[in-house]
């Protein structure tokens, strides 16, 4: 811990819903030279990069990780043609923090699920340290900020799939110690359609404890509402969409999202043409549709670039949101939605989930629970 501590203070430091095998667009790529999504006659977008200059996104989930390991060599900081997130689109796309997924392989469980979420939290930290000009590890919502008035893009570990926790708590007590900061709650025995085990719900409250963000993106509906019924702090859907608009397994009907909105939860709605549809103004139906039934303070944005699926035209990577934000404004949003949409959420979250884990520390001491002891 104070090796990562070191890291956070230096200057030089600054799930399965993905699939790798679908292949990326060719027009996710803009030409090179690189050039950021600009139009000086375009007043909408002049006033998205306006609004995004001061309200940068907060990205729920991004797959650069599990990409670069299909590259032999990459610089982010110069730009890759190879992902959709290099340091040079983010910046250009007014990107101020994102979550990075720690991809398991599909189907892994126990130890193997274990080692590899230890292996994506040494890459992310590996990654990081290599480019210190452009991006900076964070760990909560202070540090985002502190990587955004340095001048970098901050980056958070997680979702983790649940299976990482290996049905151990003391395994994710030393996956929030690495840094560990979202748990996706699917692809575990305790966490299903019906909804938590009595473990499950121990897991939830060891989570509320440390410090780590529940992501319900892909889960039951059962176990969705235990959580919001269990949880003390705020909880994340980092890639979904409404259901009533497309169906997805990871979309949410609106019932769900009501919920969620009543729990201060927070819907990220994913620019992924799969969940969304293939347009810039599908996704902004389903972020007027999200608004209106959750409420402003309950939706978010989420890249999912580099998770291997296509995007929307015209959002085919992390420069594109002065796009998306440009036709929100064009439907009327006014700059605080905007804001509470791109940053003020997300920091919303990061700072309750903070709170209920000061909380927690001073009424519980770690728990011994184990899944034997309570699922029997």
């Amino acid at each position: 811990m104070a090796d990562l501590q070191d890291d956070l203070h230096t200057g030089a430091e600054a799930g399965e819903l993905d699939d790798l095998s679908v292949p990326l667009p060719d027009e996710a790529f803009p030409p090179e030279p690189y050039a950021p999504v600009s139009d000086p006659d375009d007043e909408p977008l002049t006033r998205a990069h306006a609004v995004l200059a001061a309200h940068p996104v907060a990205d729920g989930y991004c797959g650069l990780p599990r990409a670069l390991g299909h590259l032999p060599f990459y610089d982010l900081e110069l730009g890759e043609s190879g992902v959709r997130a290099d340091v040079p689109r983010l910046r250009a796309g007014h990107v101020g923090a994102l979550f990075w997924s720690l991809h398991l392989p599909g189907g892994a469980d126990g130890d193997r699920a274990v080692g590899a979420a230890l292996e994506q939290l040494d890459l992310a930290r590996t990654v990081v340290r290599a480019h210190p000009e452009g991006l900076r590890l964070a760990y909560d919502a202070g540090q985002v900020i502190d990587a955004r008035n340095c001048g970098r893009v901050a980056v958070l570990p997680g979702p983790a799939g649940a299976a990482a926790l290996g049905g151990s708590l003391g395994i994710l007590r030393s996956l929030h110690a690495l840094g560990l900061r979202v748990l996706t709650l699917t692809g575990a025995s305790w966490a299903g359609e019906a909804g938590l085990s009595r473990f499950g719900e121990e897991v939830v409250r060891e989570m509320n404890r440390l410090g780590v963000v529940a992501d319900l993106s892909g889960a039951g509906a059962g176990t969705v509402r235990r959580v919001l019924a269990v949880s003390k702090a705020p909880v994340l859907c980092t890639r979904s969409a409404a259901l009533a608009l497309r169906p997805h397994p990871a979309n949410l009907p609106d019932d769900l999202l009501a919920e969620l909105g009543a729990a201060q939860g927070l819907c990220m709605v994913p620019l992924a043409a799969e969940q969304t549809g293939p347009a810039v103004r599908d996704v902004a139906d389903h972020l007027d549709h999200v608004r209106r039934v959750a409420g402003p303070r309950s939706v978010g944005l989420s890249g999912t670039y580099d998770a291997g699926g296509t995007h929307p035209l015209e959002l085919g990577d992390a420069s594109c949101y002065p796009r998306l934000v440009a036709e929100l404004l064009r439907r009327g949003w006014d700059e605080a939605d905007v804001a509470l949409l791109t940053w003020g959420n997300v920091q919303r979250v990061l700072r309750g989930a903070a709170f209920a884990a000061r909380a927690a520390q001073l009424r519980r001491q770690p728990s011994t629970a184990t899944i034997a002891e309570l699922d029997g």
